[in-house]
């Protein structure tokens, strides 16, 4: 019967060391990366998983996320993004944005940012919808997702006056069965003035397939290019690709022994989808509505009103949640008369004793 016994798993642990000099508060031991395990990358950064075990307990507290700055990349603009998206992350206090934890060196050195751990991109989410072929996200879920992130901007726009930067798919983290949505990945944030406009010293990264049309423009960042990119990641959860890139996928194969006219014709195919990808870049995709019945319709409401290309009449990230908490009460006070109905009618079928 061994073979269906549970093998032991061996986990890597991080324990607790303290300064006996300075008696200093409790400092994390960080194992190099190949003791961890890889939960996803960025440009620069890797991130891993840390098993946080406590001597004290004889067992294993939660994990938290570590994000860690390549060697290539310790002393670029990735390792000052890092501690800038550290102190950022720090003081943010709101249950829809990824809780920080610590930062410092780990043993080989390099610079981690440790924090909450997500369990699971909304990225890998859309991924395995597309690659199962399950089709659009249900939605409800995107419902979620856009009220919890809403309720996330919503305090970064007003109370922190924080421009996120870089709102996409792989910056948002769900946790269980969409019971939270979380945003996370401060690293470009931008720093706005009481009007919502990005202050005249900070630059917008963000990412371009995100980006709404001002940021190509070079008319003014706003709040607003927040909310544009808020809508794509609704395109995302239905289209179940990132927005634009369809365009770019020229799959025709060059043959080895092409000709130089073969190549030329090749090369001019190439350079065309090339064009449309960045002619389309700053406007609204076309969403596929024949797979979406009417349950998506508040959806579709929120993704056009979120991809105008008039930041104007884009909408506030409190008005999304405003909008949606109103919906909710709506589908509350409908399930409440419907169970009022079904009560009625039932009693009036009881059998009398």
């Amino acid at each position: 019967m061994s073979e269906f016994v549970t093998p032991d798993v061996k986990r890597t642990r991080s324990s607790l060391k303290i300064d006996r000099e300075t008696e200093s508060s409790p400092k994390f031991v960080i194992p190099p990366s190949p003791f961890l395990k890889q939960l996803g990358y960025g440009t620069g950064v890797n991130v891993y998983l840390l098993e946080r075990f406590s001597p004290l307990k004889d067992s294993y507290n939660s994990p938290w996320a570590v994000k860690k700055i390549n060697r290539k990349t310790e002393f670029t603009e990735f390792s000052k993004r890092l501690s800038y998206e550290a102190d950022i992350l720090k003081s943010l206090k709101h249950p829809n944005i990824i809780g920080y934890r610590s930062y410092g060196k780990g043993k080989d050195g390099m610079p981690c940012l440790m924090m909450e751990s997500g369990e699971k991109s909304l990225l890998s989410i859309i991924e395995c919808h597309c690659e199962n072929e399950l089709g659009p996200l249900p939605a409800a879920n995107i419902l979620k997702v856009c009220s919890d992130v809403a309720s996330a901007l919503q305090y970064l726009h007003v109370t922190k006056r924080l421009l996120h930067g870089d709102i996409k798919s792989a910056n948002v983290l769900i946790m269980g069965d969409f019971k939270t949505v979380k945003l996370c990945d401060f690293g470009v944030a931008v720093k706005l003035t009481e009007k919502g406009e990005a202050c005249n010293d900070e630059d917008y990264v963000g990412t371009e397939c995100w980006s709404a049309s001002e940021v190509f423009t070079g008319d003014k960042i706003t709040t607003k290019t927040d909310m544009f990119a808020f809508g794509l990641i609704i395109w995302e959860m239905i289209a179940l690709s990132p927005p634009h890139v369809g365009k770019l996928n020229f799959e025709e194969d060059l043959d080895e022994q092409a000709s130089q006219e073969d190549i030329e014709i090749w090369e001019a195919k190439q350079a065309k989808c090339d064009a449309e990808y960045f002619k389309s870049l700053g406007s609204r995709p076309q969403i596929p509505l024949s797979e979406l019945d009417e349950e998506y319709l508040p959806v579709m409401e929120i993704f056009y009103a979120c991809t105008e290309s008039d930041p104007n009449l884009r909408p506030s990230a409190k008005q999304i949640v405003h909008s949606l908490n109103c919906l909710d009460e709506i589908h509350k006070s409908i399930g409440v008369k419907d169970e009022k109905e079904r009560e009625v009618g039932e009693d009036k079928g009881a059998t009398p004793i």
